[in-house]
């Protein structure tokens, strides 16, 4: 891999940001120092950010590649690539595909694609065409019937080093207003008001027989392989007595300031979306994340739904949110996510770790990327 040497960049390191220089080797941080290199072929990053590579958990930004419109699916090794090529424009080097395993409605052409995704994942990289590290998160949605035996055909794949447990039932979690939960769905299903009925109806019986049971077997699953666990939408007290009970270690998008509060507390990381920081508002109806990063309570952002507001919510963070300072922000980004999954390698510039680095231009209208280095090379 050789030595290559970056320059006259701001470096974002853990506790502050620095001028200086880093020396990349053999696919890892070999030196940091202050101040500018005199070597010819140094990159001059021209005062720009240099940060450690994005680390993203939860983004099923792969569903609309498979899926571009409705009923038109895509080559599933062909979505992949163009999902690769857009996160890692976005800076993310490592991508936890949050694949939904269970579906609301089984027989949808999205589950469909969704049970192809894996081998396709696999395909383009054992071929070496991915540019970013790619792992699967299996969403695990309780009430499925058949969720358990999709589970089996996956749980056991290598890439699998996230599981969360879901739970989309009409008023609870995510959709505790019974009408935010009816117009959400009426839209996407192009259901009349008689359908709608019945399909909530279908949906809460459902729940009451495969969730709990489900649930059990999902949790015990992640424990025995050492797979991190996290929990989806808790909105209550009880919700986050249940997670702690299970071992959960991130609480993904808590609805509510108390279940967010709570899972803080116990020590689990509160996972928010960029999207909803970005907006300044959850498109659901939910908590506020700037609501609950001014109350020193979001650990962890994904980009969720869209590659490029990872990076866009972390600097907003940092400008506008008093007491976060950008350091704090970018490990949001980067180290905690890493940690919090066991990827001990990387998620901040230090001597030793991955060479997975990105150049940020911190445009106040939206940052852009200017380069990326996943091992030291340069992919993007």
């Amino acid at each position: 891999m050789g030595e290559r040497i970056l320059t006259n960049a701001k470096l974002v390191l853990i506790d502050r940001v620095v001028e200086g220089t880093v020396l990349l080797r053999d696919g890892l941080i070999g030196e940091i120092c202050e101040g500018r290199s005199a070597v010819q072929s140094a990159v001059d990053c021209e005062g720009d950010l240099l940060l450690p590579g994005l680390v993203e958990l939860h983004t099923d930004n792969m569903d609309r590649h498979m899926l571009p419109r409705p009923r038109s699916s895509w080559p599933i090794e062909a979505a992949v690539i163009n999902h690769d090529r857009e996160i890692v424009n976005a800076g993310i080097t490592t991508v936890f595909d949050a694949l939904g395993v269970g579906e609301i409605t089984p027989d949808s052409v999205r589950a469909k694609l969704a049970r192809q995704y894996p081998d396709g994942l696999r395909a383009q990289k054992d071929d070496g065409a991915l540019k970013a590290d790619h792992f699967l998160h299996l969403r695990c949605e309780i009430s499925d019937a058949h969720l358990v035996d999709w589970l089996d055909d996956l749980v056991d794949r290598p890439e699998v080093r996230l599981m969360s447990v879901m739970d989309h039932t009409p008023g609870q979690r995510q959709f505790a207003k019974i009408e935010t939960y009816a117009n959400f769905y009426q839209k996407k299903f192009d259901l009349s008001d008689e359908e709608v009925m019945a399909f909530m109806a279908k949906r809460r019986i459902e729940q009451e027989k495969n969730g709990a049971p489900n649930r059990r077997i999902v949790v015990a699953m992640a424990k025995e392989r050492g797979i991190a666990l996290a929990s989806h939408d808790d909105a209550t007290l009880e919700h986050v007595d249940e997670a702690v009970r299970d071992g959960v270690s991130i609480a993904e998008f808590p609805t509510t300031v108390e279940a967010a509060e709570a899972s803080h507390g116990a020590g689990m990381a509160v996972l928010m979306g960029g999207p909803n920081i970005v907006r300044g508002q959850s498109h659901s109806g939910n908590t506020s994340a700037r609501e609950l990063a001014e109350r020193g309570l979001l650990d962890i952002i994904s980009s969720d739904y869209v590659p490029s507001s990872l990076l866009f919510a972390a600097l907003l963070l940092a400008r506008r949110i008093e007491g976060v300072s950008l350091p704090e922000a970018i490990k949001a980004i980067t180290l905690t996510p890493a940690r919090r999954v066991g990827l001990d390698d990387r998620g901040k510039i230090a001597v030793g770790l991955r060479a997975d680095l990105i150049r940020v231009r911190p445009a106040e209208s939206a940052p852009v990327v200017r380069s990326v280095w996943k091992q030291g090379e340069r992919i993007a």
